[in-house]
């Protein structure tokens, strides 16, 4: 049985979690509108990526006895100036995702609910592996600067993070 305490943090999470799917839904658009495929297969995905995250969290809480409430979401921009700010967002994005995760993993532990805590685990993990991969393809990103021919490859490279699965550009 989740506390009251638990309930909320869970439910921001589930808000946090749906806002993340919206961002990379947003940045798919965008760079689907400049003709990059690659990066709107890959930004599509982890939309969706985000969404399951999302919904994992929904069934954990109504299965623990809570309620896991959906809210209104904050708008993502639109645009995002250059790929290497586009990127930089995401990085820091998740960043902040982590954070998130961090501060409720915290709440689980004061509040001694072990069994959330260890739920959460996977998600400690999850944000290690996001926050790594927005990391690499930054410094891809920057290696390349402004080779429009660096960046046609970069487009064609990134959509293998989708199709394999565990692969590195």
């Amino acid at each position: 049985m989740l506390t009251k305490r638990i309930e909320d943090a869970l439910n921001v999470q589930v808000t946090v979690e749906a806002e993340s799917s919206q961002v990379y839904l947003a940045m798919a658009s965008w760079a689907e509108t400049l003709g990059f495929e690659g990066v709107a297969t890959f930004m599509y995905a982890h939309s969706d990526e985000e969404r399951q995250h999302m919904l994992k969290l929904v069934k954990f809480i109504n299965e623990r006895g809570g309620h896991a409430k959906v809210s209104e979401l904050a708008a993502p921009p639109v645009s995002f100036g250059s790929f290497k700010e586009m990127f930089q967002n995401l990085f820091d994005h998740e960043v902040k995702v982590s954070k998130s995760i961090n501060d409720l993993v915290d709440i689980t532990l004061q509040e001694k609910d072990y069994a959330t805590h260890n739920f959460l685990q996977w998600y400690v993990s999850e944000q290690i592996e996001e926050e790594a991969l927005a990391r690499n393809i930054l410094d891809k990103i920057n290696l390349i600067g402004d080779d429009k021919g660096g960046l046609y490859l970069f487009d064609n490279d990134v959509k293998q993070l989708i199709t394999l699965p565990g692969a590195e550009i």
